[in-house]
């Protein structure tokens, strides 16, 4: 098991990881996707481990089931586990059009890395699209 410096959402049986630097908008973002339905996996820090040829996110030990809203506080969430399928790299500068998403190696899998910007009040709908699009698809033993 390692854990990774990112925020992470299940949507359909897929983890989105959400990475960036502090304050970039990781929560916000994780909780706009909770709002329309995902599962909290962890904030600003989730276990990655192997399993069935997978990549998995699962809650880490030491903050399952919380989120820190700016402004707000901790906040108690149902949490779950799946398979890694995209990270997308929060950053203001990420190019408007993309025709394929790249790949980072996280554990020895290959998974697709979107640079992705967060601002404006479709982020969500485009984090939900990026998924669909880019994400790595479930595999029968998920």
């Amino acid at each position: 098991m390692s854990l990774r410096q990112a925020s992470a959402v299940a949507i359909g049986g897929r983890a989105l990881l959400i990475e960036g630097s502090p304050g970039s908008g990781k929560s916000s973002l994780a909780l706009v996707l909770i709002d329309r339905g995902a599962t909290l996996i962890g904030d600003d820090g989730v276990s990655l481990t192997e399993s069935d040829g997978a990549l998995w996110a699962s809650p880490p030990p030491n903050t399952a089931g919380q989120i820190e809203l700016r402004n707000v506080g901790l906040v108690a969430l149902a949490t779950t586990r799946a398979p890694v399928a995209l990270v997308l790299a929060l950053d203001e500068g990420a190019p408007r059009f993309v025709e394929q998403a790249e790949s980072i190696e996280i554990g020895g899998h290959a998974i697709p890395r979107l640079a992705f910007d967060p601002r404006g009040p479709a982020a969500v709908v485009r984090a939900e699209y990026a998924l669909a699009l880019h994400g790595l698809p479930l595999s029968r033993t998920a």
